[in-house]
């Protein structure tokens, strides 16, 4: 009996604490930084299509996503009203004709001054100019495509009033090779390096990276909120990979980093209590952590910020888990 009791007293020793596993990255330079935009693609080629005069809308042939042909007839005016201006147009060309032509040859036989045959001569021009501007206004009388396209919206419809410069229709080219998206201020002088890259991916063609180059971009941006910009695609592919206005796409603006010791990490590695700083867990040969204060800098990419102090290439920082550690503790790396 005392022997148990004896037994029972013996302190049990301590289980060893478990080793936390954690997830690290080694640190490397950052050779260049991209820059993630949501973008999409606009038309090469578009245009509404307005009458220069005023009526009765006869026929608009053409359906909204019609693919039409360069030189296609869109829409018609009612020509009635011109047609009238044309007849009185012309009978007035031809007697002022008539009138130039009896007075040239009077002239001639001195039966008249030189006065009135250019009086005359200047009726006549007057009254050809007239004739033909209404010929012209004739043809004003209907829209023809300027290019290949599709018709995208349709503004008005059969036997409607127009006025003149209303919009009729929207024409675009079907293919692109132009996409479009919104840079903050605060990128707008890379835009002037020669250095900065574009690279373009499709969400209708994932793993598919497309080159692209500066096209235009506006200098100024009167509603604060950011600056448009339009890149040209270089697609070799063409028939393999059809771009067209609409698409949604992510912009890559990649650029050198700002010195030739740059470093990156995944921004999961910061540590960044409530009570102020930015730190990393550095993991030494032993496999035990401690902290490093860091100067960051910009974000870039999906989940990347630079490190401009703190951590050089070659060093262990831990990427999972940053919250849950303590100075000076083991850790297991998870491969």
């Amino acid at each position: 009996m005392t022997l148990l009791a004896v037994a029972g007293c013996v302190p049990r020793e301590p289980e060893p604490a478990a080793i936390r596993p954690v997830k690290t990255t080694v640190v490397a330079g950052a050779a260049a930084i991209d820059k993630n935009f949501a973008g999409m693609a606009t038309p090469d080629d578009a245009v509404t299509l307005a009458f220069k005069l005023s009526g009765q809308v006869r026929d608009i042939p053409v359906s909204q996503g019609e693919s039409v042909k360069k030189g296609a007839l869109l829409a018609e005016l009612d020509p009635r009203d011109v047609e009238l201006q044309v007849s009185a147009t012309r009978s007035a060309y031809e007697e002022a004709r008539s009138q130039q032509q009896r007075m040239q040859r009077l002239l001639e036989h001195q039966a008249v001054s030189r006065q009135e045959a250019e009086a005359a001569a200047t009726r006549y021009a007057q009254a050809r100019s007239t004739y033909e501007n209404t010929l012209d206004l004739l043809n004003d009388t209907r829209l023809r495509a300027p290019f290949a396209g599709v018709i995208e919206r349709k503004y008005v419809s059969n036997f409607e009033r127009v006025q003149a410069g209303q919009s009729v229709l929207r024409l675009v080219a079907p293919e692109t090779t132009t996409v479009e998206f919104t840079l903050p201020e605060s990128g707008l002088a890379l835009l002037g390096d020669t250095a900065t890259r574009f690279h373009v991916t499709f969400d209708n063609y994932r793993g598919v990276t497309f080159a692209a180059r500066l096209k235009d971009y506006a200098k100024t941006s009167s509603d604060a909120s950011g600056f448009p910009v339009s890149l040209t695609v270089d697609n070799s592919a063409p028939t393999r990979y059809r771009i067209s206005p609409g698409m949604s796409c992510t912009i890559t603006l990649q650029r050198p980093a700002a010195a030739d010791d740059a470093v990156s990490l995944p921004v999961s590695a910061i540590y960044a209590p409530t009570e102020g700083g930015t730190w990393v867990w550095i993991v030494d040969a032993d496999d035990r952590v401690s902290l490093r204060g860091v100067e960051l800098g910009e974000l870039f990419g999906t989940d990347r910020v630079s490190v401009l102090r703190g951590v050089t290439p070659g060093e262990r920082v831990v990427t999972a888990g940053v919250y849950r550690l303590r100075e000076g503790e083991q850790v297991r790396i998870l491969k």
